[in-house]
């Protein structure tokens, strides 16, 4: 017979015991939902919704993050812009892929040496005005790059700089906007305003390669950098209109306990939540070995289809469209997001990849990048949406932070290998290795999380013949 499940709670103090059955590994615990869940706009603005919105849209109806999005659709689409630009600008001052993959280091390596200060910041100050100021940040250091490339004087240390500097802007805005999200929406609308947030980023890369493409074959790489500055600052206009109380949500514990006791406090939470301490693991996998797709992509176009900057651009194109794909898919998700749905993804990913990189005819190898996109996106947006759903908000910040850095931080790491890699061993072998490597780790995750559960498959005598039960 099959035992009896138990909910699993979420619990803040360290000397509670958690006890991790089947149901941690089947689907994420879902936190009650109290009034402190939801936000003053929330509360204010769901309510009074005069038209519902259809269910993959629920988060729409509240207006303060209708403009959001807004504000997110246009960054977004200026961020793409720079990536190109700025992978293709290196890779033509220095022709080398472990070049593209140390720019990548250099944004990223910040949120790993400093990300869960940036969570820090997001659970103690009001995050409008935090978003106000990392986007205006972003904004002067795309302007400054845009000059430089613009009048000729750019060099591969300023970009290697710029982007460490635009690495210590992601430190503070990403968990900020992700806490950010999660208040403006209430518990309610968190999964599906993630998969929203989601789509909005892919259509950008839809939008924002292709611009960047006929921009770079045209003009060059700096205006890319200069429409990227204009987005920022429309950020930081549409952020200023939102009518929203500039509130942030830490207790006064929070904010009199030292900083050292805060950081440990949102570590010893992951620690004794195995939902999102094995959520978080599977993140760190994927950023390794598997979000490399910048570094490899670059160096297919060059070296492989001699593509030139206009395949390299179709590529990013094709990934976006998958991710997008992905995304929309996600938001027409209703069931609480689930590790075995997470390790699923990832056994995906590596197929996708190992696939790709024996396809020597381009068109396959094109439209595997959409698969590629898709898992990779029904990855993240379930990943983003357990570690949320399941974290309170008095430490969702700081929970957020050290998933960011783990996104975010761990492509610090992996890029430069992959490029050192590429230049090496070739761009074919390298990518088969990493899907090989992203399979193999989540396969293993989940036989941990099943002995961890203490799962086993026995077989009974009834309609269904395969159980697992605990044991």
């Amino acid at each position: 017979m099959p035992a009896e499940r138990r909910a699993p709670s979420v619990r803040l103090d360290p000397t509670d015991p958690i006890d991790l059955d089947e149901s941690s590994f089947d689907r994420a615990a879902a936190p009650t939902v109290d009034a402190a869940d939801l936000s003053p706009a929330d509360q204010q603005t769901a309510p009074k919704a005069a038209f519902r919105w259809p269910r993959s849209f629920s988060a729409l109806q509240v207006r303060n993050y209708r403009i959001y999005v807004c504000s997110q659709l246009v960054a977004n689409t200026g961020l793409w812009m720079q990536r190109i630009a700025q992978d293709w600008l290196i890779s033509d001052l220095t022709g080398s892929a472990a070049a593209v993959g140390i720019t990548v280091a250099c944004q990223f390596l910040p949120v790993l040496l400093f990300g869960m200060f940036g969570g820090l910041i997001a659970d103690r100050f009001g995050k409008r005005r935090v978003l106000m100021i990392t986007q205006s940040v972003a904004a002067g250091l795309a302007i400054l790059l845009g000059t430089l490339a613009v009048t000729g004087a750019v060099q591969a240390w300023h970009v290697f700089t710029i982007a460490a500097l635009l690495g210590f802007v992601t430190v503070v805005d990403n968990p900020t906007r992700q806490a950010f999200v999660s208040e403006l929406v209430g518990h309610a609308h968190i999964r599906n305003a993630i998969s929203l947030n989601s789509s909005v980023f892919q259509l950008g890369g839809l939008i924002g390669p292709a611009i960047s493409g006929v921009l770079i074959n045209a003009v060059g790489q700096g205006p890319s950098f200069m429409i990227n500055g204009g987005a920022c600052l429309l950020v930081v206009t549409l952020l200023g209109i939102m009518a929203i109380p500039e509130s942030h949500r830490t207790g006064a514990a929070t904010a009199d306990a030292s900083i050292k006791d805060q950081v440990a406090e949102g570590l010893r939470y992951i620690r004794r939540t195995p939902e999102v301490m094995w959520a978080i693991v599977l993140v760190a996998a994927l950023a390794l070995f598997g979000l490399n797709m910048p570094v490899i992509l670059t160096a297919f176009a060059t070296t492989e289809f001699n593509a030139g900057v206009g395949g390299y651009s179709m590529f990013n194109t094709l990934v976006a469209i998958g991710s997008l794909t992905g995304a929309l898919l996600s938001a027409r998700r209703s069931a609480s997001p689930r590790l075995r749905f997470l390790v699923s993804c990832l056994v995906g990913l590596g197929i996708g990849l190992a696939l790709a990189s024996v396809f020597g005819i381009e068109l396959l190898f094109c439209a595997t990048l959409i698969g590629i996109g898709i898992v990779t996106m029904l990855f993240m947006t379930s990943a983003n949406s357990l570690v949320q759903m399941t974290a309170p908000a008095a430490v969702r910040g700081r929970v957020m932070s050290v998933y960011l850095l783990m996104l975010l931080g761990c492509q610090a790491i992996g890029g430069p290998i992959v490029g050192s890699a590429i230049d090496h061993f070739g761009v074919r072998p390298t990518m088969l290795t990493c899907g090989v490597i992203v399979a193999l780790v989540a396969v293993s995750a989940g036989l941990a999380m099943a002995h961890q559960s203490q799962l086993r498959l026995t077989v009974v005598r009834s309609r269904v013949p395969l159980h697992i039960v605990h044991r």
